[in-house]
């Protein structure tokens, strides 16, 4: 059986899925994969929307009887494939293979820690105390230990990091519960599976450490598919840099005074006293612990009072910057040696002093590369193709050491692997071309192809370029696309997203909408980003304001969403420290960094915003630009030429009737979402 065949109209898929729409671009790019699977080569497809490219790559992943993993750009994901979609082609294809979800240590139950903070909870707020009990309560009857079970605890309650491990304080093998870890067992199992799902930060983090010959996470595999390709890059700087911020800092004091905390009461109990320590009384390794608390809160108070990224040379004059750090650096010193002078320590004592080595490393680079800078153009911030930054934010603080090209880094340690690489997403190419994408993770494809999309996008969708927009850097521009989404949405029956690529946009829109709309309004930060998608799909004519993180991975189906307005082209704030340090980069290596990297980047992110349009056949809706620049400027025409075939007006009147048409009957169709999951019910 070829993959191609399983996916036609008499195909395993098409008995297994009731009402199977057979699509001739899935069978295309389903057979590309199947001819290269097995050849160790380096694949790239964009495979357009409604394309099906999940079951395009798993079909002939499972056909193939190779060891795969599949590694994608969320969490949600991850389960989505491992929970709906490989067992449903698996079923199709009677393939008895085996398959496994590995997710971040973070999204499993520590059973050391567990135990640990339930000692130590008389310390603890009366909330996060009642929330360990449940925690500990689920711990008795949870197989996996994956945290997403126990979903009436909110992912941001401050109770996980209570409960669950990070690299830095994880005992490992000295760990009392190391032989009932759930972490342990989930890596176990990955390393037996025929198909692995991951996400692309265990992916990054596993190649750290095959390079380093140290461990791994990952089996090795025959293929590797990487979907959601895109984000790829972005999560290899983070992952080559280097990061220091305030949380890390104050886990490693809190983990140092819970188990102080332990030693004392123990002692207490020992010598049959009560048990109960004397506050008023001067503790040197307790006001140690005070003192780098306040120096830790000290620098804080250094940085720039306003939220933000800013480079390192642009702030390192600051007042007490360098003094603080380096401040904090002498009392994590001191720290170190008393914890190293503990006689019979305990295992968590030893992990904290080797945190601290750790901290202190990378402070001490941290302080050279800050004291180095000069200005975002000086050399010596580019002498090692990386630059220091910092990002504030209202109740932290991250430094960080970013590589600014990491194509050499990635390529070298991807090259370990000896597996077929096959990297795919609805946008990857620039027009027909994939070089910015293969330049960005330094890889010469041994095979590209671009699928189009199979929807009738000039049938089922309009693009409206307004005229007379005023410039998107003039103070009136933000209620220019305000008058103009409301006249739209005054003619609109059903939803409408309204995509901006500041937070500072977003807020003045929604303090101007808000008191004259006649409909519900969402808005991006009052609630998790999956409650407003809910919320908005159940309303059905709600008007939505996001930015960058509803740009991509959003899927609203139907009348919901029938306009999605977008007010600038998605060009990257030259303010951020990385894209200046990319401008300066490309700058000294004589290319235009405008064509090579801002043009290409923004390109990439505006052909993901407007995908959120059309995610069905049966959807129909009204793509609204509203930068004046895609018309007047040179550039424009490349923005245009990456975007579906649609067809454009610069006609409010014609727009306003096209939405005015939009028949809800044409909406209500099944789709093969839904489709696919009554198969799994069945």
């Amino acid at each position: 059986m070829t993959a191609f065949n399983a996916l036609g109209p008499d195909g395993a898929l098409a008995k297994q899925i009731k009402n199977f729409a057979v699509r001739p671009s899935q069978q295309k790019m389903a057979a590309i994969i199947d001819e290269h699977i097995a050849e160790q080569h380096s694949i790239v497809i964009e495979a357009g929307t409604g394309i099906g490219k999940t079951f395009a790559y798993l079909v002939p992943a499972l056909l193939s009887g190779l060891k795969i993993i599949v590694s994608t750009g969320t969490k949600t994901l991850q389960e989505q494939l491992f929970l709906r979609d490989l067992p449903l082609v698996k079923k199709a294809l009677k393939i008895p293979a085996s398959l496994a979800l590995l997710k971040g240590r973070a999204n499993y139950l520590c059973l050391y820690r567990l135990r640990t903070a339930r000692q130590s909870g008389a310390n603890l707020h009366p909330y996060l105390v009642n929330e360990i009990e449940e925690v500990h309560d689920w711990s008795q009857r949870t197989q996996s230990g994956d945290t997403v079970e126990l979903n009436q605890i909110s992912e941001k309650s401050d109770v996980w990091p209570h409960v669950t491990s990070t690299v830095e304080n994880c005992l490992g093998q000295q760990c009392s519960d190391y032989d009932d870890c759930f972490l342990l067992k989930a890596r176990r199992d990955a390393q037996t599976a025929d198909v692995l799902v991951i996400n692309h930060h265990l992916l990054m983090a596993d190649l750290l450490l095959k390079e380093s010959g140290f461990a791994e996470l990952l089996p090795k595999a025959n293929a590797i598919i990487v979907d959601e390709a895109h984000q790829l890059p972005d999560v290899a700087t983070h992952f080559f840099g280097h990061s220091i911020n305030q949380k890390q800092i104050r886990e490693l004091v809190e983990d140092v005074e819970s188990e102080f905390r332990i030693i004392e009461l123990l002692a207490l109990q020992y010598r049959g006293e009560k048990a109960s320590l004397d506050k008023s009384s001067k503790d040197p390794k307790q006001q140690l612990l005070i003192d780098i608390k306040k120096t830790l809160a000290d620098h804080y108070l250094s940085l720039p009072n306003r939220v933000g990224r800013f480079l390192s040379s642009e702030i390192k004059n600051l007042p007490r910057i360098v003094e603080s750090l380096e401040s904090l650096n002498s009392l994590l010193e001191k720290l170190r040696d008393f914890l190293v002078s503990i006689e019979s320590p305990s295992k968590t004592i030893d992990n904290c002093s080797s945190r601290c080595y750790g901290l202190i490393s990378q402070i001490e680079k941290l302080i050279e590369s800050i004291k180095n800078s000069s200005n975002p153009v000086d050399e010596c911030e580019l002498q090692f193709d990386s630059v220091a930054w910092l990002e504030r934010t209202q109740s932290g603080f991250s430094w960080n050491i970013s590589p600014i090209d990491i194509s050499e880094e990635y390529l070298s340690k991807t090259e370990i692997y000896q597996s077929t690489w096959i990297y795919t997403s609805a946008t990857l190419a620039i027009g027909d071309s994939f070089q910015h994408f293969s330049d960005r993770l330094g890889i010469k494809p041994d095979k590209t192809a671009i699928i189009d999309s199979p929807f009738d996008y000039q049938n089922q969708a309009l693009l409206y370029l307004p005229p007379n927009m005023p410039a998107p850097n003039t103070a009136d521009y933000t209620s220019a696309v305000i008058d103009l989404s409301e006249q739209l949405a005054k003619h609109c029956r059903g939803g409408l997203f309204i995509l901006f690529t500041s937070h500072k946009a977003l807020q003045f829109a929604a303090e101007r909408i808000r008191p004259r709309l006649n409909r519900p309004l969402l808005v991006q930060g009052d609630s998790p980003r999956s409650d407003l998608l809910f919320r908005f799909q159940e309303i059905g004519n709600a008007i939505l304001l996001g930015t960058s993180s509803f740009w991509q991975g959003v899927d609203v189906r139907g009348q919901a969403l029938s306009c999605v307005v977008i007010d600038k082209l998605p060009f990257a704030s030259p303010g951020d420290p990385l894209v200046q340090a990319k401008i300066e980069f490309c700058r000294s290596k004589g290319q235009n960094p405008f064509m090579s990297f801002q043009l290409p980047d923004a390109i990439i992110n505006l052909k993901q915003g407007v995908g959120r349009l059309i995610r069905d056949y049966q959807d129909y809706g009204l793509m609204v630009l509203c930068d004046p620049r895609i018309s007047t400027k040179p550039y424009g025409k490349k923005f245009l030429d990456s975007l579906p075939d649609m067809k454009r007006t610069n006609s409010e009147q014609e727009a306003i009737e096209f939405l005015s048409q939009l028949d809800d009957s044409t909406r209500k169709v099944e789709s093969e979402e839904s489709t696919v999951s009554e198969s799994l019910e069945e």
